[in-house]
């Protein structure tokens, strides 16, 4: 009967050990929704973080509006990454005159938001919140009454370049949105993922950027979902 006992209690112990750390796996995925799409899908022109040369419009690098499902049970916190994978990975051909970059160019990831410790009540952002005009140098990073904010891809782009106008250089918080060179053949598509987390703050401060929080966030991931879309200049 000891026996008997013993086996039962070691079977209730490893349901209970199964159990406890089930909240390291994912559960069903995230509903994401972008807010503000052309009618052809696009991110619309409020977000480009600069203007194709010699346009008379004046870049307004809005935050687009985003909302998700509420995560699973467990979840007290939420991250937010905005991307884009479709950047040139020779950045020296931008813009070059007498060059097109091919479709089939290599690409890298270039990180236009990160968003962290954004609190379990909230499931939207509304657009224009992260950013609202142009800011040469970008927002300021660090707590705002949404979360914390990291440092996008703008900051090495402009802080490491010893061309770069004085007045670029800075903080690069917050969203940060498309800067598409004029010479390339590939139309860029932009993620947004949401991360659902088990923890209410992650041990970021000061200047981080996203593969930080991705390291962060491992094992702390309850569910994730995202939401893409192309920006183009002129959709038609």
């Amino acid at each position: 009967m000891a026996r008997i006992h013993r086996a039962l209690f070691a079977l209730i112990s490893l349901v209970a050990l199964l159990s406890g750390s089930a909240g390291a796996e994912e559960s069903s995925p995230l509903h994401v929704t972008l807010e503000g799409l052309t009618p052809g899908g696009y991110l619309p022109l409020s977000t480009a973080f600069c203007m194709p040369k010699g346009s008379a419009q004046q870049p307004q690098d809005r935050s687009p509006g985003l909302s998700w499902t509420p995560g699973p049970a467990g979840t007290k916190s939420y991250v937010v990454i905005g991307i884009d994978p479709d950047v040139t990975a020779d950045l020296s051909l931008m813009n070059k005159p007498g060059v097109r970059i091919p479709a089939s160019a290599p690409r890298m990831n270039i990180y236009h938001w990160e968003l962290i410790n954004v609190p379990a009540w909230v499931t939207r952002l509304a657009p224009g919140v992260e950013g609202d005009g142009f800011v040469p140098g970008g927002k300021p990073i660090g707590a705002t009454i949404l979360g914390v904010r990291g440092t996008n891809d703008y900051w090495p782009l402009f802080n490491k370049n010893p061309n770069a106008p004085p007045a670029m250089k800075g903080p690069y918080g917050g969203f940060d949105g498309p800067c598409v060179p004029s010479n390339d053949d590939l139309v860029h598509t932009y993620k947004f993922q949401v991360f659902a987390l088990d923890v209410r703050t992650l041990p970021l401060t000061g200047q981080f950027f996203a593969p930080a929080v991705y390291k962060a966030m491992d094992g702390h991931v309850l569910a994730h979902g995202e939401a893409a879309a192309k920006f183009v200049y002129d959709p038609n």
